[in-house]
């Protein structure tokens, strides 16, 4: 059997909206700046203590520590109650992946977005279940671009490193699948930084979900 592992955000769905959403709520909370689109963008893909700890630093003083920790906390709180009423997912996602598992491939989710808050956002998605194993930013002792994160992934499907392909759309999803050892395909219309996908590293970069399948057959034979 073979598989694909993907990062979430930025790859398979634009969540940008409902994470600021999420992020504003918590904000105008504590009498702070609102974030904008553009803004926010530029904060994900790390974690959500890198997320919040950019909020922050934007929108005046800085925390850490246990007020830190508050924080996080409260910002989930808000994303769980509205995880995905303005998230989209990119075109022919859904299909391409229904294909791939009506065809036996198994599919695995790596993100670095907190384990709680995928699965809130999978489940209003209608994708959860076309997935074997999930793992987020906060359920592993690591994450990426550490490649363990991807190998544990990977291991939670029943799948050796051998057999599965990586797609993600930023430096942080490329350096840790080479960091696995296994190859990587970059998305064009995700999250990258002013270079674009294309200087990213990939194996492989694409403007069309669709073709992830031949990719599979010639980067994992």
């Amino acid at each position: 059997m073979r598989g694909v592992v993907l990062d979430l955000d930025g790859t398979l769905i634009d969540s940008v909206p409902d994470v600021a959403h999420a992020l504003n709520c918590l904000l105008a909370e504590e009498g702070r700046r609102l974030l904008t689109m553009d803004e926010v963008k530029g904060l994900v893909g790390e974690g959500v203590t890198v997320l919040m700890e950019g909020a922050y630093a934007a929108t005046g003083a800085t925390v850490a520590g246990a007020e830190l920790s508050a924080a996080i906390a409260r910002y989930q709180d808000f994303y769980a109650r509205d995880p995905a009423t303005h998230t989209i997912v990119f075109p022919q996602v859904r299909e391409t992946l229904e294909r791939l598992a009506a065809e036996g491939v198994a599919l695995g989710i790596c993100t670095n977005k907190p384990y709680r808050i995928t699965g809130l956002v999978l489940e209003a998605l209608g994708l959860a279940p076309l997935f074997r194993a999930v793992t987020g930013g906060d359920n592993l002792p690591f994450r990426k671009p550490d490649g363990r994160h991807i190998l544990a992934t990977v291991e939670m499907m029943g799948l050796t490193p051998d057999s599965v392909l990586y797609v993600g759309d930023s430096i942080t999803d490329v350096r840790a699948a080479r960091d696995a050892k296994i190859p990587v395909v970059a998305v064009a219309w995700g999250y990258a930084d002013e270079g674009g996908a294309e200087a990213l590293g990939a194996d492989a970069v694409i403007d069309d979900f669709s073709a992830i399948p031949d990719l599979l057959r010639r980067l994992v034979p």
